[in-house]
């Protein structure tokens, strides 16, 4: 079964001041409601670790692997649970340059995997929300920049 979560959000702020938050991970635990702790090299083929929590949930670590890495335009990985197949995640942050002083953030995740029908109504509701409320504190850390 696949599915996908979309969200963006609109930010009045150019795609290196988002940038220059989404990558210093180390801060990820003061500001990020969503992911608790991102670490690791963040370049294509390395694998990090990624502590994730949406509201109402339990605390989640994967070890996923960054597929791309392109300054202040993407950055995304693919995690599993237990193993490749069961259920996968290819996390991907998008940055669209408006070209007027905004940038139009892209936050959304491809679900693949024989459990993603279990874990359904759980990522319609709280992952979703997470994404939004990481959005939203994003947009606030790159405006008062």
């Amino acid at each position: 079964m696949k599915m996908e979560i979309r969200t963006e959000i609109l930010i009045q702020s150019s795609p290196s001041k988002i940038w220059e938050v989404l990558t210093d991970t180390a801060k990820y635990p003061k500001w990020n409601p969503f992911i608790k702790s991102l670490s690791g090299k963040l370049m294509v083929g390395e694998t990090i670790k990624a502590e994730i929590q949406a509201p109402e949930s339990s605390k989640m670590v994967f070890k996923p692997k960054v597929l791309s890495f392109k300054k202040e335009k993407e950055f995304s990985w693919l995690g599993h649970l237990l193993m490749p197949g069961l259920f996968d995640g290819n996390h991907i942050f998008e940055l669209i340059d408006n070209e007027n002083g905004s940038t139009t953030f892209v936050h959304r995740e491809k679900f693949s995997g024989i459990l993603v029908g279990m874990f359904k109504k759980q990522l319609e509701t709280n992952t979703k929300q997470g994404f939004e409320m990481m959005n939203e504190r994003l947009k606030e850390l790159a405006e008062s920049k």
